[in-house]
Formats: C-alpha cells, structure tokens, sequence
C-alpha cells in the first residue's frame, strides 16, 4: 500500500470543526438590492474531496447554484445601468466618505462570516487551512487598504492647480458599469481586488463568481445586499457563454475586469460593439521561468522554487511554471529538489502540515498526465519517485527532465503540480526563451554574481512585468504594482492603480479671473457641488 490508497478519509475520520452543513442547495442571486429566487435548472458543486465508503471512494456533493439565463443576467446588468444613471445616479454621484462608510458596513459583516467562508474555500477548491484563512484575512486587509489609498488620493485631490492663468481641480470619476469576474484558484481576493476598487471609484457592478468557489459568495450575499444602495452590486450565477456573453453583446459594460485566460478575454471582447469604449482590466496567462545560474545559492534556490512551484499545488498565475537549470549544476539541483519534492505532505486541505491537497478542475489529472506523457514519449523523464501518481482528483507532483523545446510543457501553462526542468549553457539560451514566450508575467533569477545578474535585468525588464531575485514569483505586496506583458494581463493592479484603473482623470478648469474665482469660491463655500469641493477626508 502506497500513502496515496488511504488519501481520502472516511466520514469519522473528518474534524468536526470544518464539515460543513447539509446540501446547499442556493436558488438566491442578487438583483438591483433583491435577493431573488431562481426556481430553474441548477449546478451541482462538487468538492475535490472524496469519502471513502464501504461502496468506495465518494466525490462529496456539497451544493448546487443558480443556472440563470441571459435573461436574469441582462436583468442584473440593466439593475446596475440604472444605479450608474449616465453617472447622476446616488452612489457615482456620492460622496466618496459616504462610499466608503458602505464598504466598510460590508467588511463588518464579511469579518462575521470568516469560519463559514474558510470552510467553504477548503471543500470547493482544496486549499489547504491556513491558505484559505489567509486568503480570507488578506482580503480584509486589501480592502482596508484600498481604502486608506483612497483617502490618500481624495487627499491630494482637494488642491486646485493653476497653470498658464488656467485654474483647475482634477479629480477621479467612475467610468460606469463594471463586469467583474474572478478566477477558481484565489475566487475571494482575486475577484475582490477588482470589485471594491470598482465600487469605491462610484461605478456600479455585475459580479460573477468563480466557476470553482461559487458556494462561498453565498454567505456574503446578504451583506453585499444590505450595504450598498440598490443595482450598485449585483450577483449572477451560471454559465459563461450563456450569461457573460449576453452582458458583453448588449454594449452597455464599461469595465471589464476579468481573470483567466487570454483566450477567454479575447473571446468576450470580441462581443462587445462598441470595443473602443470598452476599458479591459485583465489577469491571464502566465508561464513564469525561475533561472538558477550556476553560482546560485542551492539550498535558497531550492526552498524557493519548491513553494514557487508547489504552492497551492502549483495552482496560481505567479507560480514558477518552468525551471531553467545551467547545466553546470543541473543534477546536483535536481538531487536537493526532487528530495525536497518528495519531503512535501499530501492530505486533505484540513489535515495540520499538509502541503498537498487534491485539484477541484475535473478531468486535471488526465490532462496533467497527457503533458507528462508527451515529454515522455520525447525524451524527457519523470525524475521523483513519486511523481505523477494519482488518486481520484489527487496528482503527485512530476519534476519532468530534461524537457526541451518540442514539448508542451515548455510552452503550455500546465496550471498545476507539473515541474518542467530545462538546462542551459549561454545566458543568450535563457534570453531568448524568455523573449519568445508568448506571456511576460514575472521571473525569477537566482545567482550571486552582480555583473551578469545586472546583464539579466536589462535583457528582462522590456519582457516582463516583474524580477525577482533569489526568490520566487509573487504578487504582494499588494501595495506593489502587479501587471504583465504580451498575453499575461492588460492595466496594473495595485492597491493604488487598481483605484486609478476604475477611474478616469476628470478636471473643472476656468480662466483665473476675479469673476471666475468668486464664483468658484462661492460653490466651495456654499458646498454646491459634491465633486468640485476642497473637503479634506481623513
């Protein structure tokens, strides 16, 4: 017997502390401030967790969630078209205290919902305990300090400029309606860091989840219900092609702020008639390369690369999807990391040290098994004892080497807990992978030498978004500006940027004559106009 047969538990064998309630079967979507009933075809959730029953191993159902129609979705999107009111309507045109007395009434309620939420996050994607509780925590704090950004830049707004006898304030105003959707593997902070920016800068939302980590926005539908004035936050449930479709056909989406594929966006941009008006906030595709020089620290590089390419089971778009070893060092790299590799605990997301946890994509097991075997059947092998066996929705990690160019593991973004390893002699090798991949996230360097990390730099900074030295990708701080080249994103995030993203640049400017000054001190004083105002918020 292998450690892989017992995998799953038996019923008696899960905590109480993290089962979850009975079947939820949610028939409740959120339209202009009304938490409607849908009483048609549902989708069953599935966890990537089984039970083993003296039947055998059992998929868990947990719950089933709305398959709305472009009908409902339309509904929602014409909700948020009329709180939007070509901008006059109460939220774009509120104060932006009073917005973030809103918001902050919808973290009160969040915090109140943390055990439920986290539990959830483990049942429907597999994240482990303390990921899913630091997913949650970290979206409290994102969303604090996306406020706190936004104060800062309310702030340095309230001055009015004077340039070439030209007075002028210029502030930040909503574009309108923003369609905001998330991705399976981080479905609350992804989708979050794209909605509260959005809601903050005035423009009104429709929100669809995740196609993983749906039941999880259920607890907080109530709240998003109760904090926010009516239309300005919608949720809609069911297929893509079949809802999101419709929202984009229909022209009237001013933001769309998506995570996911670039063929994914590319395909639903293509829907919009109106492409030119169309502001795109996009996450996508990644195939980040972690290049370990022969002088590299081994033990750092090693640590390093096992979480950049492990954690979450390799499940995220800052993940080292592909490690470019010098030659030089290539098996003594490879002994420390497929040990390290090897050292790494599988287990259920609740179970204390666990480090490996089953995939919630159905069918991922075979398709990661198919990369493998192509670069199999190429030449490469499969260097860890362990690697690629299976279990259900569980897959061991494969350090696969030495992969080369013909492979798809050298191109395709394998989204899960796949290694390929590649070697080089000349740093050029390096600097042309990196110049011909179609995406330009991130990368990590890992070496001691200055001159040639410095040669490095230069050749990357036009290719990618982001270096790292000596440790692996990521995307925090979040203060820190998170953007990509080529296929990997379009705009930047950031706590700051995503503020500036939903938002354009809008200014009120008038001759600096006595006239024009008395009369604009008059609306100051008289406080006649709530975006022409000097108020300072704290």
């Amino acid at each position: 017997m292998t450690p892989l047969d017992d995998l799953f538990p038996t019923e008696d064998q899960i905590p109480a502390s993290v089962r979850l309630p009975a079947y939820i079967e949610q028939r409740e979507y959120l339209v202009g401030g009304e938490l409607r009933i849908w009483p048609g075809d549902l989708n069953v959730v599935r966890s990537p967790v089984f039970v083993n029953t003296p039947r055998g191993p059992e998929q868990q159902k947990l719950g089933a969630t709305p398959l709305l129609t472009s009908k409902e979705s339309l509904d929602a999107l014409h909700a948020a078209v009329k709180a939007y009111d070509n901008g006059r309507g109460a939220w774009p045109s509120m104060r932006v205290a009073d917005r973030i007395e809103h918001v902050e009434r919808f973290l009160a309620a969040m915090r109140a919902r943390r055990t439920e939420v986290v539990n959830l996050l483990m049942w429907e994607i597999g994240k482990t305990q303390p990921d899913s509780e630091k997913e949650f925590d970290r979206t409290i704090d994102l969303i604090v300090e996306t406020i706190r950004a936004l104060k800062e830049l309310d702030r340095s707004a309230s001055r009015f400029v004077q340039e070439q006898g030209i007075m002028a304030q210029i502030r930040r105003a909503p574009f309108g309606v923003a369609l905001c959707m998330g991705p399976y593997n981080y479905p609350l902070n992804e989708t979050f860091s794209t909605l509260f920016p959005a809601l903050l800068m005035g423009n009104t939302v429709v929100f669809k989840p995740a196609k993983f980590g749906v039941l999880l926005i259920r607890p907080l539908l109530e709240a998003f219900r109760d904090s926010f004035p009516p239309g300005v936050i919608n949720v809609i449930y069911g297929r893509g092609r079949e809802t999101v479709g419709a929202l984009m056909e229909s022209g009237l989406v001013d933001v769309f702020a998506f995570i996911g594929t670039n063929r994914g966006a590319s395909e639903l941009k293509k829907l919009h008639p109106r492409p030119h008006r169309l502001r795109a906030v996009l996450g996508l595709d990644a195939k980040n390369p972690g290049i370990i020089l022969p002088d590299a620290d081994l033990d750092n590089a090693v640590k390093e690369c096992i979480t950049g390419t492990l954690s979450f089971n390799g499940q995220r778009c800052t993940a080292l999807k592909l490690l470019l070893v010098h030659r030089s060092i290539a098996e003594p790299f490879l002994e420390r990391f497929c040990a390290a590799v090897e050292r790494l605990k599988p287990g259920m997301p609740w179970t204390p040290g666990v480090s490996l946890t089953p995939l919630p994509e159905p069918e991922k097991t075979t398709y990661l098994r198919g990369l493998v075997d192509d670069a199999v059947a190429k030449g490469a092998r499969v260097v860890n004892p362990s690697g690629g066996r299976t279990n259900q929705s569980y897959f061991s990690p494969a350090v696969v080497y030495p992969v080369t160019a013909d492979m798809r593991l050298a191109s395709e973004e394998q989204f899960g807990p796949v290694i390929p390893v590649m070697v080089f002699d000349e740093d050029e090798e390096v600097v042309r992978f990196v110049v011909n991949s179609q995406f330009g996230q991130q990368l990590s360097i890992f070496g001691r030498d200055s001159a040639r990390i410095g040669r490095l730099i230069d050749a990357f900074s036009n290719q990618v978004g982001r270096i790292n030295l000596n440790c692996q990708c990521q995307r925090g701080p979040d203060t820190f500006p998170f953007n990509g080249r080529k296929d990997s994103a379009e705009g930047t995030l950031s706590v700051a940027d995503a503020l500036r993203v939903f938002s354009i640049r809008t200014l009120v400017a008038a001759k600096t004559t006595a006239e024009n000054t008395t009369l604009v001190k008059s609306i100051l004083t008289r406080h006649e106009s709530d975006f022409l105002s000097t108020d300072f918020l704290f």
